[in-house]
């Protein structure tokens, strides 16, 4: 038995209808009233044609139903509908709509905050070709009767703000209960809404705006009347029913596509997963240890307040730049309390797994809104532009470089900007997009930069009419973004470029470059690779920046001559091209000759910023400009056609390409165990405050196992040396590493080559200046290769042996040397 009735003296208005007023009503007996007397009164005297008033009753405990039922016996254009129990603002508002005639509908509040007479100004709005039009206590020219107390006027305003921020950007006052709408389209709209509550208003703005129908917001008169049912927390609960709607309205498609990205992420770095802790990334050589230390030394400063950007527990007594070395504070300061809890090994799992995955749904998103609708055309493009070789390849321990969700985020809100329409909200967001990139990374940021140049330089070369159209609002809303970026890095910057252990370019050494062979080749961990050949075409295993492999070349050859009438791909196809040249570096050898050519990257070589850029990893700009052709290319053979063979051929074309570079799952290995001395807390026996334990040899970018002794100890004790980036000489060039002291080099060459050198007095008084530089307390010697000869160098050094002690050599200084 239905529990809701409608009650109206005659069958309800017919078709020829102008306007319906829809009045949702709870618990109104006071109100209800003089509202259905005020509003008929103004509807009689205005010139508003055949109308009809509909009450919406929402289950009200008192006389709200009887008063309304009074009205529709005394009048036939009153109509009431009946609820026996409260279901919230929206159903009613739903119930009211779908049994509306009118070619015009009107829904008000009981309280007529906004009067009635404010319908004139809706009307001559609605009637300039809007097909809504909403009263708005925002808009220049709106006036304020009364006004709400304070706080829930503040209360209020911060949840208008955040809901049409989150919901409906551009509208100012999605909230005020006084709107006029086109008759058909509100009943559409209202059919296909979902939401009870106080969100109803904002949902229902939404479908007009996905569905192309223009808003106009019109500044109204309005008073806060007394017993209102709007309460400040209302407006968390419609921001709790637009979550949910949100959630709710997710395609299957993308949750199939994100779901797919999450899968593959995880199976990649599937060998860690198993116990994060004690795996390692073998081919990360040792970033690993870099990473995780940067993560737990990150969560320190934040749990003890200290500066963010600088620290001694590296390279003491200098200290390290850490604004300098790219420690992803954007990433290791919100991960802070998982590193606590968990650790700074799962913490860095989570962050290179999740990023990962992010990343590729980033690039879905930007792909699917700007460049082809087919969901399953966008994702084989962006899981190209996410999963590509080269992201592989720093996927081993470079999660800077594979961490790169915020890039297609970027990029879509350039776009906007060049459309013109909201350039200082587009601006605003850009800035503040830009400066959380920084603190993620900022050689990837100069990468995408130099993409989107090459890309924007060629696009506006074919299409100028758009160039022309866009300029103008690009620079003005990049204008406003530098403005609001500009205070919130300018600090962070100063220090990373003029603070302490600052320094001005990186030495990177020999073969920094990209191979013309090496984009033909396949990289180690796709399933056509060969470690032998990447590694004759590579610095590392971390910098495998091209490895696109031939097939995957040849495709999209094909693709760019079968889609050049298009402007999108002859940009991209220049995007391609030129990052591919950048990235051969100041001179290249042309294959199989000796012949050697000057390349591009010499323009840019010595220039600032550029001049610390790996020139290889601009090839990585490569990947998602391939994965855009290839998702154009898709789509148009996903689409149904005559010749469906044609289709079936060009969808082998891409698995053959593909299916060589699909990544193997990164390789990972039993973690070396940290010495008993070191994890039992041995140590504290033989150090004092404020001294350092120097392991042999002296940590450096080659030996860096010792982070991962500080990182299990809880960053107990300081180490002299480390892995980091810092200044060397007096002008202050970037190394990887200390600035070589005499000890630390006579360590490292006993360590690689396993001779023991003459010990004089000369380097007994290098290595007394040494220890008392590095505020040496213990001196420790794991097992390792050469370890013997070690010794024997240590005990020469230091003036007498060593002790066993809990699995290592000790030699505690405090005992004299």
């Amino acid at each position: 038995m239905s529990t809701e009735s409608r009650v109206s003296a005659q069958p309800a208005v017919g078709l020829g209808t102008d306007l319906t007023v829809v009045i949702p009503a709870y618990n109104e007996e006071r109100r209800l009233g003089p509202t259905l007397d005020a509003v008929r009164a103004h509807l009689d005297a205005s010139d508003q044609g055949e109308w009809e008033l509909i009450v919406v009753d929402d289950g009200s405990t008192d006389r709200t139903a009887e008063i309304a039922a009074e009205a529709a016996a005394a009048d036939p254009r009153v109509q009431l509908i009946r609820g026996e129990r409260n279901r919230g603002k929206g159903h009613a508002l739903r119930r009211g709509v779908l049994a509306s005639h009118g070619r015009r509908v009107l829904v008000t509040d009981a309280d007529l905050a906004a009067p009635i007479e404010e319908l004139d100004h809706l009307d001559k709005a609605l009637a300039e070709g809007p097909t809504a039009a909403i009263g708005s206590r925002a808009r220049p020219g709106a006036t304020i009767g009364a006004h709400q107390h304070r706080l829930r006027e503040l209360l209020g305003r911060t949840g208008n703000f955040l809901i049409r921020s989150v919901a409906v950007p551009g509208i100012r006052d999605t909230q005020c209960g006084f709107k006029l709408f086109d008759g058909d389209r509100a009943r559409e709209a209202f059919a296909a809404s979902r939401l009870r509550g106080w969100g109803i208003d904002v949902e229902i703005l939404q479908y007009f705006r996905r569905a192309g129908w223009p808003v106009a917001e019109v500044p109204v008169r309005w008073s806060h009347q007394q017993g209102s049912k709007v309460r400040p927390l209302d407006y968390v609960r419609v921001l709790a029913e637009l979550t949910a709607l949100k959630a709710r309205a997710v395609r299957r498609a993308d949750l199939l596509a994100t779901l797919c990205f999450l899968a593959l992420s995880f199976v990649l770095y599937s060998g860690r997963w198993t116990s994060p802790d004690h795996r390692y990334l073998i081919d990360s050589m040792q970033d690993q240890n870099q990473w995780e230390w940067f993560f737990a030394v990150t969560a320190e400063n934040v749990r003890h307040l200290d500066n963010p950007l600088f620290t001694t527990l590296q390279n003491f007594p200098d200290g390290v730049n850490l604004m300098a070395n790219t420690v992803m504070l954007g990433l290791s300061v919100p991960l802070a309390p998982l590193t606590w809890l968990f650790g700074p090994a799962l913490a860095l799992n989570v962050a290179m797994t999740g990023g990962l995955a992010a990343t590729a749904v980033s690039w879905y998103r930007l792909i699917a809104k700007r460049l082809v609708p087919h969901r399953g055309a966008a994702a084989v493009g962006a899981g190209l532009a996410a999963f590509a070789p080269p992201m592989i390849s720093h996927a081993n321990a470079h999660p800077n470089f594979i961490v790169l969700f915020m890039i297609p985020l970027i990029i879509e809100r350039a776009l906007r900007l060049c459309e013109g329409t909201r350039v200082v909200r587009d601006g605003v967001i850009l800035g503040l997009y830009t400066t959380y990139q920084i603190f993620l990374g900022e050689e990837p940021l100069l990468l995408a930069v130099l993409g989107m140049l090459l890309f924007a330089a060629a696009y506006a070369l074919v299409r100028r009419d758009v160039a022309r159209a866009s300029w103008r609002p690009l620079a003005r809303g990049l204008g406003i973004a530098l403005a609001v970026a500009l205070p919130l890095i300018a600090f962070p910057l100063y220090w990373q470029f003029f603070g302490p252990q600052s320094y001005k370019s990186v030495l990177h050494g020999d073969h920094a470059n990209n191979s013309p062979l090496a984009f033909l080749a396949f990289a180690e961990r796709s399933l056509a690779g060969s470690k032998d050949t990447a590694d004759a075409l590579a610095m590392n295993p971390t910098e495998q920046n091209a490895f696109y492999g031939w097939p995957l070349a040849a495709l999209a050859f094909a693709i760019v001559v079968r889609l050049w009438e298009r402007p999108v791909v002859k940009a991209l196809t220049v995007t391609v091209l030129g990052a591919a040249l950048l990235s051969l570096g100041q001179k290249f050898r042309v294959p199989l000759t000796d012949v050697v050519l000057p390349g591009p990257w010499a323009l840019l070589a010595d220039r600032p910023l550029f001049e610390s850029v790996i020139e290889a990893r601009v090839g990585m700009v490569c990947a998602p400009a391939l994965g855009m052709l290839l998702a154009l290319a898709l789509a148009r053979l996903l689409t149904p056609r005559p010749t469906p063979a044609h289709g079936y051929a060009g969808l082998a074309a891409v698995a053959v390409a593909l299916l060589p570079i699909v990544p193997a799952p990164l390789t990972a290995v039993d973690r070396v165990e940290v010495p008993p001395y070191i994890a039992e807390g041995t140590w504290r026996d033989h150090l004092g405050e404020d001294e350092t334990l120097v392991p042999i040899p002296v940590p450096d970018a080659a030996h860096a196992e010792a982070l991962h002794w500080q990182t299990t100890a809880g960053l107990g004790f300081r180490l002299p040396g480390g892995y980091f980036n810092g200044p060397w000489g007096p002008d202050r060039v970037g190394i990887y590493g200390p600035s070589p002291r005499h000890t630390s080099n006579l360590l490292r060459q006993v360590s690689e080559t396993g001779r023991i050198p003459r010990v004089t007095p000369a380097w007994r008084a290098a290595a007394r200046e040494d220890l008392k530089f590095w505020r040496a307390g213990v001196l420790v010697l794991p097992p390792q290769p050469n370890d013997g000869q070690l010794r024997t160098t240590v005990n020469a050094l230091v003036g007498r042996p060593g002790q066993w002690v809990n699995g290592v050599w000790v030699w505690d200084l405090h005992r004299g040397s």
